[in-house]
């Protein structure tokens, strides 16, 4: 684990220890303990595989945006980036991690910067362009319910809106700006230079502007290609969905059924739009908290408790773990090819 996610892995570890100790300490645990063990076990292995499915359809989007731009990169490979980027968006405050480290590996992998990072910011802009309108959404249609459900937290929902909405703009006006993305790369590398962190190197500007370059030109592949963008942002509806259908598998796990499959998404997405951008390692702590207010409606007594401990632990701590799996299994391969090639260039 390398030294800069140390203190982020530690918060969350520390949130994570809170959020147990909160929730053992205002329940009866053996009674939730019980509601969970008479869950339907098919519902929660379904709620597996709809766990899975949202981190895999992430590579399935990736996979589909470097098809269209001719780069030969197998669908299980993409999926395996994805898998990485949710270990350390889950592990760093607000996700930045994520997208960093697939970055790095899709590096490795021999996809220039140039190709992923136009990808990736087209993953991330529909990404969040998906909350936005979700979120809107409810608004409009189901407005009058948010305060009922939220209480306190009703304005958490939509400062989540807001910054989701936000944070697209700015997405969007890099993407299509790349003169702007050039004078920022620019600065950055002379700012980086006078405090004497790079070394002044012309080579170092010519890459920079060789890469923005065809950034720009990758860019405008995609403008001109807008159902290549349509048919992502359908998979992407889809992968947020998959999200929030684990949470009504939980509630038909428990035998529930007085709430539609509807009311228990929108629900589920309002949470996950009020907590996602939040300076939060996983959202830890706080999503438990949303959680518990939203749907003391929905879930009576201790399966309000047994169901947040269910959706939680799958949707997040488990496949959090698995993807550690998937990191450090390329991480271990990443770096033995590495040590091949160097033998060979020594030969």
């Amino acid at each position: 684990m390398e030294r800069k996610y140390f203190g982020s892995v530690m918060l969350l570890i520390l949130l994570m220890g809170v959020t147990a100790f909160v929730i053992v300490r205002n329940n009866d645990m053996y009674a939730v303990y019980e509601a969970i063990a008479h869950t339907d076990k098919w519902f929660v292995f379904a709620g597996v595989l709809a766990a899975l499915f949202f981190v895999a359809a992430e590579g399935s989007i990736i996979w589909y945006l470097l098809q269209a731009l001719h780069l030969k990169i197998s669908l299980l490979q993409c999926i395996g980036w994805s898998f990485i980027g949710f270990f350390f968006s889950g592990i760093t405050p607000s996700a930045t991690g994520g997208q960093p480290a697939q970055l790095y590996y899709m590096n490795k992998a021999g996809i220039r910067l140039a190709d992923s990072t136009p990808v990736l910011m087209v993953v991330a802009i529909l990404y969040k362009f998906i909350l936005a309108i979700i979120g809107i959404f409810i608004t409009i249609v189901w407005g009058e319910h948010i305060q009922t459900y939220f209480a306190e937290y009703t304005g958490l929902f939509y400062l989540g809106i807001i910054l989701n909405a936000i944070l697209v703009a700015i997405l969007v006006w890099v993407m299509v700006t790349p003169r702007c993305a050039m004078a920022v790369a620019l600065f950055s590398e002379r700012m980086l230079v006078k405090c004497k962190i790079l070394k002044p190197t012309q080579f170092r500007v010519e890459k920079i502007q060789e890469a923005v370059a065809h950034y720009g030109e990758v860019v405008q592949f995609f403008r001109k290609h807008t159902i290549k963008i349509v048919v992502a942002t359908g998979m992407t509806l889809l992968q947020r969905s998959s999200l929030f259908f684990l949470t009504w598998l939980v509630y038909r796990g428990m035998g529930l059924t007085q709430e539609s499959i509807w009311t228990i998404m929108l629900l589920q997405a309002a949470v996950y739009i009020a907590v996602d951008m939040l300076p939060l390692p996983g959202s830890a702590g706080i999503s438990e908290l949303v959680y518990v207010t939203v749907f003391a409606s929905v879930f009576t007594g201790d399966l309000l408790t047994a169901s947040l401990c269910l959706s939680r632990s799958i949707g997040f701590y488990f496949v959090l773990i698995f993807s550690a799996g998937i990191w450090g299994i390329s991480h271990v391969y990443y770096r033995k090819k590495n040590q091949r090639y160097q033998k060979k260039e020594v030969i």
